[in-house]
């Protein structure tokens, strides 16, 4: 008895089994949730710039010279720079063994890189003139210079911020897809705040008297509001990045274990090669999802682009060259983005709700690339009403619209953020789940979703200034180009795209994540 009393005490004693250790790992703790708003925040400082370069841009590099047929080929630098650096920072900040954390290095590198890009944008006006451009002539070479190296620097920057961003989001969620939602719903959010933000400032005429010094012989009224929204934007930026990455903190990542193609000491970039090998290997459904994704944003790029210049030129009737006129235009374009923030907002937080109500996750799509379609078209129709309706003073002054004419142009920005909002969220979730059986990462998934976005951008950018000076000038062809493009998509949508499985749908995270 004595003897077997010990046996059992032995046996109570002994480890347990390796296989029992594997099954029942250590419980991790949840991350707060005040950690997950804090870092989904600095999309709001990211988001605010976007907004300021979306609705104000296009105008102020004609005001620097640049013919509005030549305006779209700055906005190349966007997909060239995303299609580059969104990957190379996606593959990296996935293998940083940084005693900063993984995520946080690239995180502030971005905000860091924004902060100069800005500085040279809102003062090219005063550089170019400081460097030696005469006022008195329309093209000023050295401002135009200075901006596009700030353009450039800008959009590296935001892609080096907005990635990390969302892994580090993930690494926090610990796979756990309940809270994984969660932080891209917030960062979702915060994306709406800070267009809003920025979409109401650039809409304001009087910003530049918080900053008497904006304004000055080179600056006009439009630059100085322009420059005083940068200044904004940047001190936004800083104050929720620096708090974000204080109090938010990544333990020094060491991987347990390397294969000899993956060695972080080989000095390869094998980045690009997994990235053309995924999309070799692609499976049907995921090369169905890029080529809806590509007619999509063929559809979204020429309204994104020129969205305010189109209020300023064909609603308001003004000249980017020629006084107020279109200046009130775009003030009005900015008020109708920030409208449209508002509604992708509300949208997104609905978006589980439409997909029940539709039927699935592709007949929701579908369907707002109709209403994205009939929405390009109205603004054919609202041009049009504009031009008849043209007033004009005593004096042979073109007078702003009625307001019968405003209102159906805000309505039209308005709608639109109904599909824009599903255009943000569907895509990538569609993504993670086709491609989960692919072999690549999230990282890499999002990175060959991101082809079917730069490159209709730069179809676009190519072809948009050339197609609608062909056309007589303006903007509205590429809109109806644009139209096509989202009727097309909406019903490849629907007719083609495979519906996702229940055992799928498990793998769901808006957005994605980085493994």
């Amino acid at each position: 008895m004595e003897n077997g009393t010990k046996q059992n005490k032995h046996q109570q004693k002994q480890p347990p089994s390796t296989t029992m250790q594997i099954q029942a790992p250590p419980t991790v703790l949840p991350t707060p949730t005040w950690k997950l708003i804090l870092v989904a925040a600095i999309a709001a400082g990211v988001q605010f710039g976007w907004a300021l370069q979306l609705s104000l841009l296009t105008p102020y590099v004609q005001l620097l010279g640049i013919p509005h047929k030549w305006a779209a080929y700055i906005w190349l630098c966007g997909p060239i720079s995303g299609m580059l650096v969104q990957p190379i920072v996606g593959y990296y900040s996935d293998r940083c063994q940084s005693s900063f954390g993984r995520r946080r290095p690239y995180i502030a590198s971005g905000a860091a890189c924004v902060t100069i890009s800005v500085i040279l944008i809102g003062f090219a006006a005063d550089i170019g003139y400081k460097a030696g451009d005469d006022m008195t002539k329309h093209l000023k070479p050295r401002a135009v210079t200075v901006f596009v190296i700030g353009f450039w620097i800008l959009d590296v920057a935001n892609n080096m911020l907005q990635g990390p961003c969302r892994a580090l989001l993930a690494d926090l969620c610990i796979s756990d897809t309940r809270r994984m939602r969660s932080a891209n719903a917030f960062f979702s959010f915060f994306m709406a705040v800070g267009n809003i933000l920025g979409y109401a400032a650039g809409s304001y005429n009087d910003l530049y008297k918080i900053f008497p010094f904006s304004k000055t012989h080179a600056c006009d009224l439009y630059c100085a509001n322009l420059k005083s929204c940068f200044i904004i934007s940047i001190a936004l930026l800083i104050s929720i990045t620096v708090v974000a990455l204080t109090l938010v903190r990544e333990k020094q990542w060491t991987p347990e274990e390397f294969s000899s193609e993956e060695s972080p000491s080989s000095g390869k970039i094998p980045v690009f090669g997994e990235l053309f090998g995924a999309l070799k290997d692609l499976p049907r459904p995921m090369l169905i999802l890029l080529l809806v994704t590509c007619l999509n944003w063929i559809a979204w790029f020429p309204f994104i682009l020129f969205d305010t210049d189109w209020m300023g030129r064909e609603i308001y009737g003004g000249d980017a060259n020629t006084g107020k006129l279109y200046d009130q235009g775009v003030r009005a374009g900015s008020l109708g983005l920030l409208l449209n923030s508002v509604v992708l907002g509300l949208t997104s937080i609905a978006v589980e709700y439409l997909v029940r109500g539709v039927g699935g996750v592709k007949v929701l799509w579908g369907v707002v690339n109709f209403v994205l379609s009939i929405g390009l078209v109205m603004t054919v129709v609202v041009s049009k009403v504009a031009e008849h309706q043209r007033r004009y003073g005593s004096n042979g002054q073109v007078l702003p619209p009625s307001a019968g004419v405003k209102a159906g142009a805000l309505s039209l920005f308005s709608v639109l953020g109904i599909p824009l909002s599903i255009t943000y969220s569907i895509p990538f979730a569609l993504a993670s789940i086709y491609s989960s059986g692919s072999g690549a990462g999230q990282g890499l998934s999002l990175g060959v979703l991101n082809l079917a976005i730069v490159v209709p951008q730069m179809i676009v950018s190519f072809l948009a200034g050339p197609f609608d000076s062909l056309f007589g000038g303006g903007n509205l062809p590429a809109f109806i180009v644009g139209a096509v493009s989202a009727a097309v998509s909406g019903v490849l949508a629907i007719v083609m795209l495979p519906k996702p499985s229940k055992d799928d749908a498990t793998k769901l995270t808006l957005g994605g994540s980085y493994h």
